[in-house]
């Protein structure tokens, strides 16, 4: 029908522009913000570009659902503005027969968005949690450039190491100097390597002599050894019992009736769950007066888009703070949601009914006439 591939034509078009812009915004906010990260010494430089990945498909459901709705606002506004919708309305087309090639347009995305939300997510963010981890839990010799002093994780040692081979893990002169309660030691070695014991990492040296210095009593001692093993790293990599909730696969919080689990699960289902309703609002939210050009419908929906988005973040903190249930909290902001749109669109189609002049696309002062 001509009705339906013009309008889905037209939403295919604006969605994929529109998702294409938002797309640019997201990524160039979120690369200068992990820039900042690798230049504040929070991840490894090396590993912005991945990092930037996994936040891009974090981020993506939501990008989605704001495209398409953008897209449907957008297209049909343009069609207000174009008094295209007048003559629809004219040939008996009701604003809720829209409903239909919009959601066969959309059906795609909201199944993707599903797929991220569910399956997607939590591993993307346990992604980052280890890459994180794996870089603020390395080791030691590791933090350390060659030829160059540094200070440890902890704050207690300080390292001078030359590096012997490409893996980091075997240095040659060491130099350590250690300081713990009343003890400062200086600590040199002819090699260094790494070696991992359980969850822990150890830096062995081997031919070299260690200080001691008893800063309350003066004492000093000096002892040689052949092989010593210092503490360099702590737990490799965090277990899978300490990940947050949003790290955690969907089939794990399902079994866990724990809140902050609930709160978790209400939050991805609501990425879904909002992204079918955005599309409802949208189609009562485009409404525009053809005599007046103006984007206040956009300005209003993209309000509305903010509202709503901050009410499904607001549930998952009322879940999780076992202020309200899983089922409760659904229920009342999206199934809430989905009547408010319903009564939007029969208030747009009953308005249009009390008034039949824009119905039949004339004035108001022509119609009396035209009777």
């Amino acid at each position: 029908m001509l009705f339906d591939s013009t309008l889905r034509r037209d939403l295919a078009r604006n969605f994929g522009a529109t998702l294409v812009v938002i797309l640019t915004i997201v990524l160039t906010m979120m690369l200068i913000r992990t820039l900042g990260q690798a230049a504040g010494g929070r991840i490894a430089p090396q590993d912005v570009v991945l990092l930037l990945g996994y936040i891009a498909l974090g981020q993506l459901p939501t990008m989605l659902a704001l495209s398409m709705f953008i897209a449907v606002v957008a297209t049909l506004g343009r069609m207000y503005r174009d008094s295209e919708m007048a003559i629809w309305f004219a040939s008996g087309v009701g604003l809720t027969r829209f409903v239909r090639p919009v959601l066969r347009t959309s059906w795609p995305v909201l199944i993707v968005v599903f797929l991220l939300a569910i399956f997607v997510w939590p591993w993307v963010n346990r992604q980052g949690v280890e890459l994180r981890d794996r870089f603020e839990r390395r080791s030691d010799l590791s933090r350390v450039a060659p030829g160059q002093f540094q200070t440890s994780s902890d704050g207690r040692r300080v390292f001078f190491i030359e590096r012997d081979s490409e893996d980091g893990r075997t240095g040659r002169n060491v130099f350590i100097l250690s300081a713990k309660g009343d003890t400062e030691s200086v600590t040199t070695a002819k090699t260094g390597h790494i070696t991992l014991e359980g969850e822990d990492r150890f830096l062995v040296l081997d031919r070299g002599q260690r200080n001691e210095l008893n800063l309350k009593t003066g004492e000093k001692t000096l002892s040689r050894f052949e092989g010593y093993k210092v503490l360099a790293g702590e737990r490799v990599l965090s277990r899978a019992e300490d990940l947050p909730p949003k790290a955690r696969p969907t089939i794990d919080l399902l079994r866990d009736p724990s809140p902050p689990f609930q709160g978790e699960l209400a939050w991805r289902l609501g990425l879904v769950l909002g992204g079918t309703n955005l599309l409802l609002l949208g189609i009562g939210l485009a409404e525009t007066n053809p005599r007046r050009a103006s984007n206040w419908n956009l300005l209003f929906a993209l309000l509305a888009f903010i509202v709503y988005y901050n009410l499904i973040n607001l549930t998952k903190a009322w879940v999780a703070g076992e202020r309200i249930g899983m089922g409760l909290a659904l229920f009342a902001a999206h199934g809430g949601a989905f009547v408010f749109a319903l009564a939007l669109l029969w208030w747009r189609d009953n308005g249009k009914t009390r008034h039949p002049w824009r119905r039949a696309g004339t004035s108001p002062a022509t119609a009396p006439a035209a009777a």
